[in-house]
């Protein structure tokens, strides 16, 4: 049994955490000699391990592609979530490829079979295939947990609106979650988010594209509104081109924020910028004005509500032993979003270790 003492949390509320066999067995526990390993923590924050919910992480595909570990728990992130890079055809050899990985990793699969192997999977509808999605779900259904359908012109072709009605109608059968990546139009955004539900999650929600969420006079549209009044969860998703600071400051200064953060990492936009990790994507709502507690809140316990892990995203007895060991401190670290518009951070975010599957980690 290992204790973890002297942490705090987000609220300053000391906390110490006892864990044996890669769960929590105990929230500040008053007697420490029944521990066979003390690791002080000497007051820096803990949370629950970070879920970044929206990465590319199947490290055989060409395009977007990353080891789990890279973008995982080297960056203090204890699990990721693939986002639609793999489809039915490789979902199985991507399931046995994180096996081998220190880091948890769950997907999301793409409702076109082959995944993103070309940046158009969607431009033929020939390549969605419910049979072999049922098939995948059946033989891996604790690491297939959501599906992603990616709606922007670039990867549509002519279809219009007809792949997210198709990948409803998936959802509606199998019951999880379903990720839409919104991007430039067709179709429009509003056609989009008309057809989401409660639950649902749309994720590059601060991109600075024609097709966003603010209308010609730089308000958040009504639709957009809409949507977030009945439930529908607006998720980052950062990536490459997808994440604009102004757009981000004018949704927060209309007190519409997101639900969770996630990175849309790859290998190209972790080595190369603008993301690099999720960390660094975390300082980002910062500097638009988004408290700690929040900010940390949106990769523990919202996604883990989202997409139904349930002994993830919180510190208590019985869940996973997947923490998270960071500060907050001064840092004054320029960051970029994906327009190259740059800030200043004065205070951020650093990573300082983390425990993954009962394991402790200096980082």
């Amino acid at each position: 049994m290992r204790l973890y003492k002297n942490g705090k949390l987000v609220n300053g509320e000391a906390i110490s955490i006892g864990v044996e066999d890669g769960l929590i067995i105990a929230i500040n526990p008053t007697n420490e000699s029944a521990y066979s390993s003390i690791i002080d923590l000497v007051g820096n924050y803990i949370s629950a391990g970070w879920i970044d919910m929206h990465t590319h992480c199947y490290e055989r595909m060409d395009l977007y592609y990353d080891d789990p570990d890279e973008i995982g728990y080297k960056t203090g992130v204890t699990t990721v979530i693939d986002a639609g890079t793999t489809g039915a055809l490789d979902i199985g050899t991507f399931y046995a490829d994180t096996r081998l990985k220190k880091t948890r990793v769950y997907a999301m699969i793409n409702i076109a079979k082959q995944g993103i192997k070309t940046q158009n999977e969607l431009a033929d509808l020939n390549n969605i295939d419910i049979q072999m999605i049922d098939q995948a779900i059946t033989k891996y259904p604790d690491f297939v947990i959501g599906f992603k359908v990616r709606m922007s012109a670039s990867v549509i072709g002519d279809n219009g609106i007809v792949p997210l009605e198709i990948a409803k109608s998936i959802q509606t059968q199998f019951q999880k979650p379903l990720m839409v990546h919104i991007g430039s139009n067709p179709p429009l955004l509003v056609d989009i988010l008309t057809r989401l539900d409660t639950g649902d999650i749309v994720t590059h929600i601060f991109n600075g594209k024609e097709n966003g969420i603010l209308n010609h006079l730089g308000k958040v549209r009504q639709e957009v509104w809409d949507a977030h009044h009945r439930g529908v969860i607006f998720d980052i998703g950062h990536g490459r081109e997808s994440f604009s600071f102004d757009i981000a400051q004018q949704a927060f200064k209309e007190c519409l924020l997101c639900d969770t953060i996630s990175s849309d990492i790859y290998h190209h936009n972790r080595v190369e910028g603008p993301v690099y990790s999720l960390a660094h994507t975390m300082n980002k709502l910062l500097s638009v004005g988004y408290s700690l507690e929040r900010v940390i809140e949106m990769v523990t316990v919202r996604p883990a509500e989202i997409m139904s892990l349930p002994k993830l995203g919180t510190l208590a007895v019985g869940n996973y032993a997947d923490l998270t060991v960071f500060k907050e401190q001064v840092i004054h670290q320029t960051l970029v979003d994906s327009h190259d518009v740059t800030r200043t951070l004065k205070r951020g975010i650093q990573v300082e270790a983390v425990v993954i599957k009962g394991e402790y980690i200096e980082l």
